[in-house]
């Protein structure tokens, strides 16, 4: 049964859950914007209460110091709090307020892709139950309304596949590392700098984000139960100078990609890492800190959704989206339900195919080709461009194979360990548009 509203008036009170950049950013929003929100919508929205670590410490918004408190089961039992945005992160205590929240029938919106990518189906399932809304626009891709594509317009859509750039410090490396020929511990040291990266970078640059991103994803295209344990992922920290420059040589970027597919008979493949993207393809240039994504369908063909990906005023829009509508279906004792998740197989890593770059350090002698191609052949992986780079002790092979099993290539490089002739295998980037 959905929840009815708590008071009679057009006024939907909001408790937020933690006041970092997105927090303190989606608070701003809401004092410009009331008037005119409420003007277009019929709902007017004011923040009640505030969780917050140190009620004393200056804050880029102005709040009132009696809607702080240390407390956040405070600003969810609150009877004078109708809707609560969490933006808290993390899953403990998070996963229990939000659960809190559901149950008292408050909507809540959040932006918490850890969350939502290992415990996702059990909050749905809360929020079905209850009746009110659970949304989650900014968990995925900043201020690109993509979720809301996939639940609402696309939702009668076969979708095949979603791939994209859905981690804006990973990008903003990359770029600095093709276009500046930038070293990569300096492109992230920068990315930091900036404010793009955390003090640990490692859930950046090592693809967990993207992988959670990707799970999210993954399970509202395909209505499967994915969760980030799913997601085969790879980072770029060990993406080199000479990786990106042979593949800008041969017409190609890197970047680093989730990737979401579902078979025809219905198997999930979601992956996340690096690739070279063919210069012709829309996704080789998004720069920087932005993101793009690419939702294929069978009806629609294609469609890109570009845009920032992260920053305290990107996701505080994406934020302030769902509480909108998150408030006029609580006005109207109404929810949006997103559905039940089926348990479809998960391919793993090994059965995915692609096109393939690899490099490989090599003796420069005579039949050093000959050995390093029929290891190729005897695991089935057809080579489509062949070349040699430098000569001596610096002589190097570099190949791009046809569509290939993943199997089958780590079984080519397995072999290759084993030759003399092959001092180091030092490449293996997936090809995507080639």
């Amino acid at each position: 049964m959905a929840a009815q509203p708590t008071t009679t008036q057009s006024t939907v009170r909001i408790g937020v859950l933690g006041c970092g950049n997105v927090g303190a950013a989606f608070i701003q929003l809401v004092n410009d914007q009331a008037d005119v929100i409420e003007a277009r919508s019929g709902v007017r929205l004011e923040i009640t209460r505030v969780a917050v670590r140190n009620v004393s410490r200056d804050r880029e918004v102005k709040l009132d110091p009696n809607m702080l408190t240390r407390d956040a089961h405070a600003v969810v039992d609150d009877p004078n709090v109708d809707l609560v945005v969490e933006v808290i992160g993390g899953i403990e205590p998070a996963r229990e307020l939000i659960s809190t929240a559901l149950g008292k029938g408050k909507p809540v919106v959040t932006a918490n892709k850890e969350l939502l990518a290992n415990v996702g189906t059990e909050l749905f399932a809360v929020s079905d139950t209850a009746g009110v809304d659970l949304l989650f626009e900014a968990a995925v891709a900043g201020g690109i309304p993509l979720i809301r594509v996939l639940r609402e317009s696309l939702r009668g859509e076969p979708i095949t596949r979603v791939l994209g750039i859905v981690n804006g410090t990973t990008n903003y490396i990359l770029t600095k590392m093709t276009e500046e020929g930038a070293d990569y511990t300096v492109a992230l040291t920068e990315a930091q700098r900036l404010g793009f990266a955390e003090r640990d970078p490692t859930a950046d640059v090592e693809g967990l984000d993207a992988a959670a991103k990707a799970a999210i994803i993954a399970s509202i295209a395909f209505g499967a139960r994915v969760v980030a344990g799913d997601v085969y992922n790879e980072g770029i920290s060990g993406v080199t100078g000479a990786d990106i420059a042979i593949a800008k040589r041969l017409g190609y970027v890197v970047k680093l990609l989730a990737i979401a597919e579902i078979s025809a008979d219905g198997e999930v493949a979601v992956r996340v890492h690096p690739a070279m993207v063919k210069n012709t393809h829309p996704l080789a240039s998004v720069r920087d800190s932005f993101n793009a994504v690419f939702v294929e369908g069978k009806a629609v063909d294609s469609l890109m959704f570009y845009g920032r990906g992260a920053g305290g005023f990107p996701t505080a829009s994406a934020v302030l989206g769902d509480v909108i509508d998150a408030a006029i279906n609580l006005r109207k004792g109404a929810h949006a339900t997103i559905g039940t998740f089926a348990r479809l197989p998960i391919s793993p890593i090994d059965q995915t195919t692609s096109e393939y770059l690899v490099g490989l350090d090599v003796a420069d002698r005579s039949g050093v080709l000959h050995a390093v191609t029929g290891v190729f052949a005897r695991h089935g992986v057809s080579i489509r461009t062949a070349e040699q780079e430098g000569m001596g002790e610096n002589a190097r092979l570099v190949f791009i194979t046809h569509t290939a099993r993943e199997a089958d290539v780590q079984a080519c490089l397995r072999e290759f360990r084993t030759l003399d002739v092959v001092k180091r295998t030092s490449g293996l980037l997936r090809v995507i548009g080639g």
